[in-house]
């Protein structure tokens, strides 16, 4: 008999730890190569972790909603076979690794320092990511000055207060807690009540742990940037025409769906490519001018959340690259199989309102984005339609184009000039185009 270790796999090159959500396995049971163990969740994406081979999972070494690094053991499993990665004792384990268990040890025995969700105000990833290493517990945290937008606490005022901690005669700045008699006290970690029905009818349902995110981004998102809104009117008459001409067509050959999303996107990335003052982020004082083109595109999870799946230089992709782009993310964003790479890295944002039957909304900025467009549905309507013989009433296939920007950094000319641009695309699309 051997004995296997599982570790937590490289899941993208941004993510270095994940929680255990669901143990699917408990000890005993009889695992084959390549079965689910358990799911996991970064801050993103949750997804599962298969064995590398056949056994028996003898030992779990951590717990549900455990968090874990990138390259730690997570269970055991016996084997029949020899070869398999060996077990290392604690006393041949590397230092680097027993630090990090360390750490985590550390951290499992602080309730305060195992979970941020509790505190009212949004601290990114990489703030709460510190605390935990440094042991900062959410009283200490929400007490902490922050110099960024709206006082959020930064990287900088994080790594000051660690360094400041426990010395007395240089602390770092705290915000000071009122009292009834002015008199300063510590502050108690609130803890939150479930809300009770008065009627005894309604039901209560806690938010699960994506939704929860999504709120803390929307929120943060909100009160990060000054929101401002363009909209214009798109005639695409010529392209429900090409497509209905072709899609038969283009899936028999292809294999694959030709939605209408691929040639949207095709013509997002066009309008950056004239106007890349819309794709760039801010950092702080800081405008960051990013040299890709990275679409998002806001797509459905099986639970009913939605998720931002980013099709990458997506500038450099044809048609049918872009088609298979679409429906890859999107497809696997359905079955609930998004690695975290998956998500990252994107520089603007499209989203389909229309699938809903909307004609247009207001969407919220997927930070640190500067724009986000979204597509209302085609509806057949009446126009007015110029011709060298005069004008006439027409039916058109017409949408609209709903974009968000953060005015921030993106004024009205640009804002407007770049939604202008998408919509002159795709009235240009040429109804006698190749497949």
């Amino acid at each position: 008999m051997a004995r296997f270790e599982l570790k937590l796999p490289k899941m993208g090159e941004s993510v270095a730890e994940a929680t255990i959500t669901n143990w699917l396995k408990e000890v005993g049971d009889a695992i084959e190569a390549d079965e689910a163990v358990l799911e996991i969740a970064t801050d993103k994406v949750d997804s599962e972790v298969p064995s590398e081979v056949s056994g028996i999972l003898v030992e779990k070494l951590f717990g549900k909603d455990d968090l874990v690094q990138v390259g730690q053991t997570i269970a055991i499993i016996e084997t029949e076979g020899g070869d398999v990665t060996p077990v290392v004792s604690e006393a041949e384990a590397p230092a680097e690794v027993a630090a990090v268990e360390k750490t985590v040890d550390a951290a499992k025995e602080s309730v305060a320092t195992s979970d941020y969700s509790e505190s009212d105000k949004f601290f990114s990833p990489l703030v709460k990511n510190i605390a935990k290493e440094e042991g900062v517990s959410v009283a200490e945290l929400e007490l902490i000055a922050g110099t960024g937008k709206d006082g959020r606490v930064t990287k900088s005022d994080i790594l000051e207060y660690v360094k400041n901690k426990g010395n007395q005669s240089v602390a770092a700045p705290v915000k000071a807690i009122e009292t009834p008699d002015s008199v300063q006290t510590s502050a108690p970690v609130a803890q939150k009540a479930a809300p009770v029905s008065l009627s005894g009818g309604d039901e209560i349902v806690e938010m699960d742990r994506m939704r929860k995110l999504i709120a803390g981004y929307m929120v943060a998102s909100v009160q990060t940037s000054a929101h401002v809104q363009s909209f214009i009117e798109v005639d695409v008459t010529n392209i429900v025409k090409w497509r209905e001409k072709n899609k038969l067509a283009f899936e028999k050959r292809e294999g694959e769906k030709l939605t209408y999303t691929p040639i949207f996107m095709e013509a997002v990335a066009k309008a950056i490519k004239d106007y890349p003052g819309m794709n760039i982020s801010v950092d702080g004082d800081f405008i960051i001018k990013k040299k890709n083109i990275n679409l998002g595109m806001a797509a459905s999870l099986p639970n009913g959340n939605l998720i931002v799946p980013v099709i990458k230089n997506a500038d450099q992709l044809n048609l049918v690259g872009m088609a298979k782009a679409v429906n890859d993310l999107g497809g696997r964003a359905k079955a609930g199989k998004l690695k975290p790479d998956d998500t990252q890295g994107g520089t603007y944002t499209v989203t389909n309102v229309g699938t809903f039957g909307s004609v247009f909304g207001t969407p919220i900025l997927n930070q640190p984005q500067v724009g986000i467009l979204a597509l209302g549905a085609i509806r057949k309507m009446p126009a007015v339609i110029e011709t060298p013989e005069g004008d006439f009433i027409g039916i058109r296939q017409k949408m609209f184009l709903s974009h968000s920007y953060d005015h921030r950094v993106v004024d009205g000319a640009l804002g407007g000039s770049f939604v202008k641009r998408v919509a002159e695309y795709l009235e240009a699309f040429d109804v006698n185009r190749d497949v």
